[in-house]
């Protein structure tokens, strides 16, 4: 399973935009999740939704926030499953500063749990995004990747069409290769103005979707963790024992 995480934008920005091509050509032949929002503003809480069913009680984009909490990575080590996150803009493997560049560590929430963060060896699974193409070149593709464009490429920054050029990049090398699995890509939060849970663009893509479905149950980061989680039968982590799964879009 890989999921990569845009920024701050309402479905209609993006869905459907002709400056989105290669977003709106993949949703075609893939899956959309009509009513897929976000969980809280501002970022932050909404990727530690993502990856550990829980806001924690964050609610803002701190950088020296470290959490004693049980989180995916946990859980699929628990299975002897692998995981990276490939962040755009990172220096190296395992970097815990803020920023550098482009790149900000509040998209980054697995730097975020202290059992991540004190363990060199868990913390270098999260590299640079230049270490995605070696992988797939390798066969080395984790079980679960979480894919971080930078602040530019993840649509906050930079208008919808750089974005969208920055995903076809990506993912065509990607979509190719994956022979079996699913490509789940989401916008982390709506703009500020609206409703956390305003619709976003989110769709599923690869091997596994049936091509045109549409998944239109309200849902969320929480519904997703439960999805990766059932998918593996994994331990579900607090607030997604009580999402809905995604279901209908697969083959």
């Amino acid at each position: 399973m890989v999921v990569v995480v845009l920024e701050n934008k309402a479905q209609r920005e993006v869905l459907g935009n002709r400056a989105a091509p290669y977003f709106n050509a993949l949703a075609a032949r893939s899956a959309v999740l009509t009513r897929y929002g976000g969980v809280a503003h501002p970022s932050l809480p909404n990727y530690l939704a993502l990856v550990s069913g829980s806001t924690h009680g964050i609610k803002s984009d701190c950088t020296a926030c470290v959490l004693d909490a049980e989180n995916l990575a946990d859980t699929l080590e628990g299975a002897n499953l692998t995981w990276k996150a490939y962040a755009e803009g990172l220096p190296w493997p395992g970097f815990t500063g803020a920023r550098a560049g482009r790149y900000v560590k509040r998209h980054v929430p697995f730097l975020y749990f202290r059992d991540i963060v004190r363990s060199p060896s868990r913390r270098r699974r999260v590299v640079p995004l230049r270490q995605l193409s070696r992988d797939l070149a390798a066969g080395e593709l984790p079980s679960f990747s979480l894919v971080v464009p930078d602040a530019c490429h993840d649509m906050h920054d930079c208008p919808v069409a750089v974005g969208d050029r920055w995903l076809r990049r990506v993912l065509r090398p990607l979509m190719r290769s994956l022979t079996d699995g699913v490509v789940f890509v989401v916008t982390d939060e709506p703009p500020f103005s609206s409703p956390p849970r305003a619709p976003v663009p989110a769709i599923a893509a690869g091997p596994l979707v049936k091509p045109g479905s549409r998944f239109t149950v309200r849902s969320s980061h929480f519904a997703l963790l439960r999805t990766i989680e059932d998918g593996w039968g994994l331990r579900r982590l607090v607030r997604s024992r009580e999402a809905v799964q995604i279901t209908g879009i697969w083959k």
